[in-house]
């Protein structure tokens, strides 16, 4: 697999608007994520950053010069990369940020998987706190 390599001045816009808890910032392929009751919703990615969205706020994204989010030539449904140009406006970042935070909690939660090792009991307890 082939990943864009991941821009400091992308991590640092992205690190610039993470929303605080319930909000999860972890990484997935070495790159910055968020995520809020199991679901993915926003991520550093390359140059930009990539949002979860509902599909009349993709839209408005990809007007303004956005484009699908397409890691390593396919397209993930629901997700968009910003303009550039939002990068260096954390104002208009963090309400994207919120929409796609708002888009994932609509989403039904999702039960994280088991952890090599991890009895049952201690996984019920990790979704419970969700």
């Amino acid at each position: 697999m082939k990943f864009e390599r991941l821009s400091p001045r992308a991590v640092e816009a992205f690190d610039a608007v993470v929303p605080p808890p319930p909000v999860e910032r972890r990484k997935m392929f070495g790159t910055p994520v968020c995520f809020v009751r199991g679901n993915m919703f926003a991520g550093a990615y390359g140059q930009s950053i990539m949002l979860r969205l509902p599909e009349a706020e993709r839209e408005k994204v990809l007007r303004a010069g956005g484009a699908p989010f397409a890691p390593m030539g396919r397209a993930m449904r629901e997700y968009v990369t910003l303009p550039a140009a939002y990068l260096d406006d954390a104002a208009r970042l963090r309400r994207w940020m919120k929409k796609a935070q708002a888009f994932a909690e609509s989403l039904p939660a999702k039960e994280p998987k088991a952890r090599k090792g991890e009895p049952a009991a201690r996984r019920r307890a990790r979704v419970s706190t969700m």
